[in-house]
C-alpha cells in the first residue's frame, strides 16, 4: 500500500510540476527499488523486488503507445559450455567452449510484446534482450560452431528458471505509473544487480535510468565465505572436524538405539 500511495503521489507531482513545451517533447524516468540490500542467511529461499515509478513530462506524450521495459541482471562471468558426444556407445565431453560473459541471472519484464516496443538496432546497442545479455566474442576461435553453444547455454538457464522473459509483467497506468515485481531464487550469486528501466516510442528508447542491489552474504554463511577465502587451511581443518564430530554423533546416536 505504501507503494501505490507514493507512486499516485509522484504521479500528480508530476503530472503539476509541468514547464512550458518544447519543439521536441521529452520523457524521463523517476523511479525507484522497494529493496537496495539483500542478505542471504541460512534460511533464505528467494526474494522479490519491486521496481516502482513514474514518467515525467515536460510537454503531452508523442502518439504511439509508451513501452515500458525492466531488466534485472546478476553477477557475469565466464562459462565454459561442453557438449557431449556419444563415442563407442558412451556419452562424453567431447568439445567445449568458453562463454566470455554471462550473467548469473536475468529478467526481462515488460509491458508489451518486446518485439513491438523494441528495435534490433537499439537493442544492440543497450544490450536488453536475452541473447544480447550473452557475450561469446572469442568463442569463434574455439569452434567453428560457437553460436550453437551460446543457444545451448540460453535454453538450459531458460528451463531453470535463471533467464526469464516475462510479457505483460510491467504495470503500466495512464502512461505515467508503472511498477514491475521481479522474483529473485534462493541460488542467488553474490554481488551487485544491475536493475535498468527504458522508456521506448516506436521502437526507440527515449529515456533509460541504472540502480543496483548489494546482494551479500549474512551471518553464518558469512563468516564460513570468508574463512575458506582468507584462510583456506583453518577452513578445510574446521570442515574435516565438523565432519568427523558429525560421524561420531550418528555412530554412537546409532549403538544407544540398538542398545
Amino acid at each position: 500500500m505504501r507503494v501505490r500511495a507514493f507512486l499516485v503521489a509522484l504521479g500528480v507531482a508530476l503530472m503539476g510540476a509541468g514547464v512550458p513545451a518544447q519543439d521536441v517533447p521529452q520523457e524521463t524516468i523517476v523511479a525507484g527499488l522497494s529493496q537496495s540490500r539483500i542478505a542471504i542467511t541460512a534460511n533464505f529461499d528467494g526474494s522479490q523486488i519491486i521496481v516502482y515509478g513514474a514518467v515525467k513530462r515536460d510537454a503531452p506524450p508523442p502518439s504511439g503507445p509508451l513501452g515500458v521495459i525492466v531488466t534485472v541482471e546478476g553477477p557475469s562471468g565466464k562459462v565454459i559450455v561442453r557438449r557431449k558426444d556419444r563415442v563407442w556407445g558412451i556419452w562424453i565431453n567431447d568439445a567445449s567452449v568458453t562463454i566470455d560473459s554471462a550473467p548469473s541471472f536475468y529478467e526481462v519484464a515488460t509491458n508489451a510484446p518486446i518485439d513491438e516496443i523494441l528495435s534490433g538496432t537499439e537493442d544492440l546497442r543497450h544490450r536488453i534482450t536475452v541473447p544480447r545479455a550473452i557475450r561469446a566474442v572469442g568463442a569463434t576461435s574455439e569452434s567453428e560452431d560457437a553460436a550453437a553453444f551460446s543457444d545451448a547455454l540460453l535454453r538450459v538457464r531458460k528451463e531453470d528458471g535463471t533467464y526469464r522473459l516475462a510479457t505483460d509483467a510491467v504495470d503500466l497506468s495512464e502512461e505515467t505509473l508503472f511498477r514491475a515485481d521481479v522474483d529473485l531464487p534462493a541460488n542467488l550469486t553474490e554481488g551487485d544487480y544491475r536493475v535498468r528501466m527504458f522508456l521506448t516510442r516506436e521502437g526507440k528508447i527515449v529515456d533509460w535510468q541504472e540502480q543496483l542491489i548489494d546482494v551479500r552474504k549474512a551471518g553464518l554463511e558469512r563468516f564460513l565465505f570468508n574463512l575458506s577465502q582468507e584462510q583456506p587451511l583453518v577452513y578445510g581443518v574446521l570442515a574435516l572436524a565438523l565432519a568427523a564430530l558429525a560421524g561420531w554423533a550418528a555412530s554412537e546416536a546409532f549403538r544407544r538405539f540398538r542398545a
